[in-house]
């Protein structure tokens, strides 16, 4: 499956922030999926890779969202990613990198 991830905007495309991602989130409340690709293992004190699929997330949790952690302080970085299924924001920071998305129609 292709995936893309940018980081630059394009011409269509605003830069996103913090308030971008919120606004998805609420806007896709009932049809958000998240992917966690890697996140914070105190064991070995690190980001560890994990297992690399898309699950669906329930609207009663669609303001803390397991699987994608938001530090704040300018510290977290957010590009929008896409493949054949998926639209979305992903986020990346020292806690790991996870994809918020929805299906495509």
């Amino acid at each position: 499956m292709q995936e893309t991830t940018t980081t630059q905007p394009t011409e269509t495309q605003k830069k996103i922030t913090l308030a971008t991602l919120k606004s998805f989130i609420r806007k896709n409340a009932d049809s958000l999926f998240c992917k966690t690709r890697s996140r914070f293992d105190g064991m070995t004190d690190s980001i560890e890779q994990v297992e690399d699929f898309f699950a669906g997330v329930s609207a009663e949790k669609a303001i803390g969202i397991e699987g994608v952690y938001i530090v704040g302080s300018s510290r977290d970085r957010f590009r929008h990613f896409e493949n054949e299924s998926f639209i979305g924001i992903e986020v990346s920071n020292c806690c790991g990198r996870g994809i918020l998305a929805i299906k495509k129609y």
